[in-house]
C-alpha cells in the first residue's frame, strides 16, 4: 500500500490492478510524477493487487503534470485511469476548521458597544441616504451611486452629495441629460469627484442601454461597471437586491479584522480580508458584520489613536493587549 496526501485532488484516489503474475508490484507501476510516493504497506494477492494512492501535489507545475496523468473528476466518478474520487473538495483540509479565539465573545462585546446605533454609518449608510419611497429601479440606482461615491470618502460627505443629487433628480434619464461638469459640482467634495462623475455618466449609460434603466442583478455584472469594485458590489447586492453574496470589506473592516486576529494570517488589502473572513465566519453574519465593524471603526477602533481603554474587548483583543503592555511601561 503506497500513500501520500493530496490537497489538490482533495481526497483519496483508489485504483485496482489485475496482474496475471503473482510477483510483487514494483515502483514502475506507481503513478509517475514529481511527488514522492512513500511505501507504507504492500499487499500481494493471487491474480489481484489492490493499491491506494494519495498524491501530494505541492505547486502549480506539479498540478499541471498530474492533470495529464489523473484528470480531475467529480465525486464518485471514475476517470480514464480507473481512479475514483472519494472526496472531491479540497476545502476539507485540516486547516479549514480554523476560527479565531474568543470571536463569539468579541462579537457580542462589539454589539454591546454599538447598541445605540449612533455611528455615522447608522444614519448615513447606503440604505439610509437613498429614497426608499422611490420606485424600486430608482432606489436601486441610488444605492449604486451612493456606493460609487463612498470610495475613499467619509459618510458625511457621501450623504451630502447624495442629497444634492436627489434634489437635482437622481434618476437614470435625468443623469444622462446632465452635463458631466454639473455632476462634478453636485458631488463635490467627494474623493476623486471628477473621475467619479465620469464613472456615473458611463455607468448610467450602460444601465439605460443594457438593463432597462435598472442595475445588474448579479455580482459578476456589477463588478464590470465603471467605478464598482468587489466591496461595493457585495453591499449593493445586499441593500438593493436583498441577496447576501459576500462581506463588504472597507478600510474599517480590514483594519479591525487584523487587529482582532480574525484572519489566520495578516492580510494587506480588503479583498484578501474578505476571503479570509468568509472562510470561517457563519454566512448569516456576513451582512451584519459590515455595518457593525464600520461603526465600531468610526467610533472606537480608530485608524489612529484607537480608544482601547474604552473598549470592552481590550482584555481579549490581541491589539488591545499589546497596547496595554505598552501603556504599563
Amino acid at each position: 500500500m503506497a500513500a501520500t496526501t493530496s490537497p489538490y485532488f482533495g481526497g483519496r484516489l483508489t485504483r485496482s490492478h489485475n496482474k496475471a503474475s503473482t510477483s510483487s508490484l514494483g515502483d514502475s507501476n506507481a503513478v509517475k510524477g514529481p511527488s514522492t510516493l512513500t511505501s507504507k504497506k504492500r499487499i500481494r494477492k493471487r491474480q489481484h493487487v489492490s493499491i491506494q494512492y494519495e498524491i501530494d501535489v505541492k505547486d502549480e507545475t506539479v498540478k499541471k503534470q498530474y492533470d495529464k496523468v489523473i484528470p480531475r473528476v467529480a465525486k464518485g466518478e471514475k476517470n480514464k485511469k480507473g481512479f475514483t474520487v472519494v472526496m472531491s473538495s479540497s476545502s476539507h483540509s485540516s486547516g479549514d476548521d480554523w476560527e479565531p479565539c474568543q470571536w463569539h465573545e468579541m462579537l457580542d462585546n462589539i454589539r454591546e458597544m454599538r447598541k445605540h446605533n449612533d455611528a455615522p454609518v447608522d444614519s448615513m449608510g447606503a440604505e439610509k441616504i437613498c429614497d426608499e419611497e422611490a420606485p424600486p429601479k430608482i432606489f436601486r440606482y441610488q444605492v449604486l451611486l451612493s456606493l460609487l461615491l463612498s470610495s475613499q470618502t467619509k459618510d458625511q460627505v457621501t450623504s451630502a452629495a447624495m442629497t444634492k443629487l436627489k434634489a437635482h433628480g437622481c434618476t437614470v434619464d435625468n443623469i444622462l441629460k446632465t452635463p458631466q461638469n454639473k455632476i462634478e459640482q453636485l458631488i463635490y467634495p467627494v474623493g476623486f469627484f471628477k473621475r467619479k462623475a465620469e464613472y456615473i455618466k458611463k455607468t448610467t449609460r450602460i444601465l439605460k442601454d443594457k438593463y432597462d434603466s435598472d442595475i445588474p442583478p448579479t455580482l459578476k455584472e456589477l463588478i464590470k461597471l465603471p467605478g464598482i469594485g468587489p466591496k461595493m458590489a457585495h453591499i449593493i447586492m445586499d441593500v438593493a437586491w436583498k441577496q447576501v453574496t459576500g462581506i463588504g470589506v472597507d478600510t474599517h473592516v480590514h483594519r479591525i479584522s487584523n487587529r482582532l486576529k480574525w484572519v489566520k494570517k495578516t492580510t494587506t488589502n480588503p479583498e484578501d480580508t474578505r476571503v479570509a473572513l468568509e472562510s470561517w465566519l457563519p454566512r448569516d453574519l456576513w451582512s451584519e458584520v459590515n455595518v457593525l465593524l464600520v461603526g465600531f471603526g468610526q467610533q472606537t477602533c480608530l485608524p489612529v489613536g484607537p480608544k482601547c481603554s474604552e473598549c470592552i474587548n481590550r482584555q481579549i483583543c490581541p491589539y488591545g493587549q499589546s497596547q496595554n503592555r505598552v501603556s504599563k511601561k
